[in-house]
């Protein structure tokens, strides 16, 4: 689903570094939209042209962490990326709305927008803050890993904001959401500034960004990432538990991560008292 009407929501982010989403607006706007996001296909999910108004988000792009000395992805399925945590960000404004994004004001809003009652925001950012993608990198279609390892939780929902001012199409980087099956890609999203994609994460909810970047040196493909969890009624236990499942195309050079699909078999299969020394043979062969 798609805002047809984009609707800045800048009105809700006061001015300011110390500013605050109202949680009666945000709770209006998830109502409205709860129906479409709630039907779409593949899986539910909204994509909000004009979230935060890109005027308000630019001079943001300027707190923007440094890469130097940072480590990054880089792998076949993850290639040239990198992930900040709010605590290594100087500016306030920017860690304001990082820390705006878990508030109760916006976790009520994608409640209403979902459906899904008990919505728990994650303190530690496991996996989520600032994304940044550089030139020829790229993120294979997937999906996430279902349990938070600290909090014991059950992941639910993504929400990405984008940071990409004048992004070109050609320049690549599209949110790609495929169906169930792998058959097809169903959703492209381009990552402009100030569009805003929500999803439930489950088993199947493939997506990714799979094509290498082409934008020019000096440009990259950066975002905003938050999670959201439930406390299962059974606890985690009563789940499989899945780090994050990487989905080959048909007719790509896509590659399976054999390692994760190993430790995915130990979990489910093979006895706990002999699934530590399964998981170090798995490490030895898979290296």
């Amino acid at each position: 689903m798609e805002n047809e009407n984009p609707m800045a929501l800048i009105s809700l982010f006061n001015d300011g570094p110390r500013a605050v989403f109202d949680r009666q607006q945000f709770e209006q706007l998830g109502e409205e939209l709860s129906s479409s996001y709630q039907s779409a296909t593949p899986f539910p999910h909204a994509v909000i042209d004009n979230f935060l108004d890109a005027d308000a988000l630019r001079p943001l792009l300027a707190e923007f962490p440094s890469r130097v000395g940072k480590d990054h992805f880089d792998r076949s399925q993850e290639r040239l990326k990198y992930q900040f945590a709010p605590w290594e960000v100087e500016g306030d404004a920017l860690r304001n709305l990082l820390t705006q994004l878990n508030s109760a004001a916006f976790v009520r809003f994608l409640e209403k927008l979902t459906g899904i009652k008990g919505l728990i925001p994650d303190p530690y950012y496991e996996g989520g803050g600032l994304h940044e993608t550089m030139p020829g990198g790229h993120l294979s279609v997937h999906a996430d890993f279902n349990v938070h390892g600290r909090m014991k939780l059950q992941r639910r929902l993504n929400f990405l904001l984008y940071l990409n001012d004048d992004w070109s199409p050609d320049y690549g980087g599209q949110l790609e959401l495929w169906d169930r099956d792998m058959k097809a890609c169903q959703v492209k999203v381009i990552p402009e500034i100030g569009r805003a994609v929500i999803f439930n994460t489950d088993l199947d909810s493939f997506h990714g960004h799979p094509e290498p970047l082409t934008c020019p040196a000096g440009r990259s493909r950066r975002s905003i990432a938050t999670y959201y969890y439930t406390a299962p009624e059974h606890g985690v236990a009563s789940l499989p538990k899945r780090t994050t499942v990487f989905k080959e195309r048909g007719g790509t050079s896509d590659k399976r991560d054999w390692k994760i699909t190993y430790q995915h078999f130990v979990n489910d299969w093979v006895p706990f008292k002999l699934a530590g020394v399964a998981r170090k043979v798995g490490d030895k062969l898979l290296k």
